[in-house]
């Protein structure tokens, strides 16, 4: 029995005027905003014509034995890093795995720069100590919400998965506040402890991070 991959679905101000009324505007007043989005609308334009030349994304079904394993390595990612047990988080890739937090910005135009990269699991181990022992932060607790993995190809090389994410962050005695969100971008693999990833590419939209990211997404 097969089962179909799962789909998920992502996603004026009024200012003052000066005296003198609508020419006694000030700079960057509806004129300023015009030229800034003027100067925005060919970037976008590109972007929605990228992704029209890429046409419609790829899904493909897998057993539903397969699926339901993939939900659980979902599941139990995210449950590792809310957990703060970060010794969890390495054990749920392969010794030879890559793990990038990227902005979108940057993949979407194929650029490698990425915010956080580790080649291997053996830098995930360093980063895990440095979480513990060398990096000063404000420590704060962290909630993953992750939709369901869409399968888009299956191969000898593994799966090829993607699923949104949003992940909210709280510090003690402040509101919980929107993090970071996106969607992960995943090689997984078979091993003989049942599924790992191969590679984790975290994609999020927003150009702008607060403050840092030191916890893995």
């Amino acid at each position: 029995m097969t089962a179909p991959a799962g789909t998920v679905s992502g996603d004026g101000a009024a200012s003052g005027q000066a005296p003198g009324g609508a020419l006694g505007q000030a700079p960057g007043g509806a004129s300023g905003q015009a030229t800034a989005a003027s100067s925005q609308a060919p970037a976008a334009a590109r972007a929605a014509s990228d992704v029209a030349a890429a046409g419609p994304p790829k899904v493909a079904t897998i057993d539903w034995s397969d699926y339901q394993a993939l939900i659980q390595l979902y599941s139990n990612y995210a449950s590792a890093v809310d957990s703060n047990d970060w010794d969890l988080w390495p054990e749920f890739f392969t010794e030879d795995c890559v793990y990038r937090i990227v902005p979108r910005e940057n993949d979407e135009r194929g650029w490698p720069l990425a915010t956080l990269g580790f080649d291997n699991r053996r830098m995930l181990l360093d980063r895990v100590y440095g979480i513990k022992e060398t990096l000063f932060h404000d420590p704060y607790y962290q909630r993953h919400v992750v939709g369901a993995p869409v399968v888009r190809s299956v191969d000898a090389n593994g799966i090829r998965a993607e699923a949104n994410y949003a992940v909210f962050r709280t510090k003690l005695s402040e509101p919980s506040v929107v993090f970071n969100v996106g969607r992960y971008r995943d090689l997984v693999v078979r091993t003989e402890v049942g599924l790992k990833f191969r590679e984790r590419v975290c994609v999020y939209d927003t150009e702008l991070i607060p403050n840092s990211i030191i916890y893995p997404i």
